[in-house]
């Protein structure tokens, strides 16, 4: 039986047009099952089953009281989670899910080209990446700089495209443990067309199979 992903996609916030790519993608990527949800509710279950908890985009307050307290659980006894992109604009209001992902969504410039610099070629969410890597996406600037927290995979060159607010030290990906368990974030995947794109599809591949402990050839 293949592993399963609980896939998160609830906004109450700004809502991405690349939620369905996203989903799409996931379903595609040939290693697990995917549960996608938007119900709050789903959280509140026992998490045991799933290889990894991903929250696609999620924006604003998104779980209830029992779901933050299952999710907790859920990671700091072995399991793992994986933030994409607006992940990081997610549950402002409850403290620990900022410890988890590693930093919080600040502001974005325009979508637009730029250049990220592979920090990491070893890892499984960057060993297929050139050590720059040409992509167009949002470039998120977040309140505060993970890296002590989190191991850095990839960050901006904020000399590459306009409107960087975090200078030369701009973490993009990371990942970090949190109890016993795995947390992999990525700030790329803004728009639909990033989840077809071959390297930024073996970039989400390889950080869920990261955080699920999961082999990967």
């Amino acid at each position: 039986m293949a592993p399963r992903l609980l896939v998160c996609t609830r906004t109450t916030a700004y809502r991405h047009d690349s939620i369905p790519a996203g989903i799409a993608a996931l379903r595609t990527l040939g290693d697990f099952e995917v549960d996608a949800t938007e119900d709050p509710a789903a959280l509140e279950q026992p998490l045991g089953g799933y290889a990894a908890v991903v929250f696609l985009s999620t924006s604003g307050e998104i779980l209830t009281p029992a779901g933050r307290a299952r999710l907790a659980a859920y990671v700091e006894s072995g399991g793992g989670f994986v933030g994409v992109h607006a992940a990081a604009c997610t549950e402002y209001d409850w403290p620990y899910y900022g410890e988890l992902l590693g930093a919080r969504f600040a502001r974005h410039p325009l979508h637009q080209p730029g250049k990220a610099v592979v920090e990491d070629g070893t890892h499984p969410a960057t060993r297929h990446l050139p050590a720059v890597w040409h992509l167009t996406d949002e470039w998120y600037d977040f309140r505060t700089n993970p890296r002590g927290s989190a191991h850095v995979l990839v960050r901006a060159d904020e000399s590459s495209y306009e409107g960087g607010g975090m200078g030369e030290d701009h973490p993009l990906a990371w990942c970090r443990e949190q109890g016993t368990g795995r947390v992999f974030y990525t700030a790329l995947g803004h728009a639909p067309e990033a989840y077809g794109d071959p390297d930024f599809r073996a970039h989400l591949h390889g950080g869920i199979m990261w955080a699920a402990r999961l082999p990967r050839a």
